[in-house]
């Protein structure tokens, strides 16, 4: 069963015509692209790491190295993704403003940049960062073009759960990058990420899931009704939290991070449990008020990062 309105008319395909963008416009189409926002997402879980790597500050041409490759290697992931979504992207609400659906850049034009964004940020990390690094996001971008984009999203429920290993990946991109090793620590804030990521993104695709049911997209929040998915939002979230509260013992961090990752860990529970609360017996989008949560995790996530990076500063 579909837990979703009646489907609504999609956006022609010709809203503009290529022919008449300004420089400007196609400028602008390129970045979009790259899908700007979830990239400062992944920076923000890479360069606190560096910090946290480092037990102090890294150094500025090391940062500044790894964020370049980092975002090269983001937005090429995310132009793929472009690439191949382009069909439901032009039904979607929330994506039919997007480059491809609106005809400002051609699929062809879009494969090219994207590979040249990939092929420059491997190298810009294997030469001024280290093959490690360059190797691990080489295989993020893989893995959420391949993985996520090509095999889960069309298929399955858990699609974002196991399709969003590719944004946590930047959290040991960032250990790498300082240490050019793996070790626990960066596995842990790795699986932060991974737990964090099914509630952040159902509650996004519950308030847009008449869009995805529109495409045949099986995001939880289509084919579950809101209860079940605030079920959900509430389990992952308390794993996320524990796993959260283990890089104390584990990495033998100072006080600060432990008692930062409590606080946001409780109030983001809290917020978790009155989302699941407002679905007892309704789907009414205006009462169980998804987008609360989904901007709550943005900010959860950001500050616990931020405590990742405050806590060796301080702590020395």
């Amino acid at each position: 069963m579909t837990y979703v309105g009646e489907r609504t008319p999609g956006l022609s395909t010709q809203e503009i015509d290529s022919r008449r963008a300004t420089l400007k416009d196609v400028v602008a189409a390129y970045v979009g692209l790259t899908k700007p926002r979830v990239i400062e997402l992944l920076l923000l879980t890479t360069v606190p790491v560096m910090f946290f790597a480092a037990r102090g500050v890294p150094g500025l041409g090391l940062v500044v190295a790894t964020v370049i490759g980092g975002t090269l290697s983001a937005g090429s992931a995310s132009v793929f993704n472009c690439v191949y979504d382009r069909d439901i992207d032009e039904q979607m609400r929330r994506t039919r403003r997007r480059a491809l659906p609106r005809h400002i850049v051609s699929p062809g034009a879009a494969l090219v940049f994207g590979v040249a964004l990939a092929v420059l940020s491997t190298a810009i990390l294997a030469i001024w960062v280290n093959t490690l690094s360059a190797a691990l996001s080489l295989g993020a971008n893989a893995f959420y073009v391949f993985v996520y984009t090509m095999l889960l999203k069309r298929r399955t429920t858990q699609n974002i759960v196991w399709g969003g290993i590719a944004g946590c990946f930047p959290a040991m991109i960032g250990w790498t990058a300082v240490t050019n090793q793996l070790s626990w620590a960066p596995v842990i804030l790795f699986l932060v990420v991974f737990f964090w990521t099914p509630p952040h993104t159902w509650a996004l695709a519950l308030r847009y899931r008449e869009d995805y049911a529109n495409v045949d997209v099986p995001m939880l929040p289509v084919v579950k009704p809101a209860r079940e998915v605030g079920r959900q939002i509430v389990l992952y979230s308390w794993v996320m939290v524990a796993v959260s509260l283990s890089l104390w013992p584990i990495a033998s961090t100072g006080w600060f991070y432990p008692v930062a990752a409590a606080v946001l860990g409780a109030i983001f529970l809290i917020q978790a449990h009155r989302m699941h609360a407002r679905t007892r017996g309704t789907e009414d989008l205006s009462v169980i008020q998804p987008m609360h949560l989904f901007h709550s995790s943005n900010l959860y996530l950001s500050l616990l990062f931020v405590a990742v990076a405050v806590d060796p500063l301080i702590s020395r």
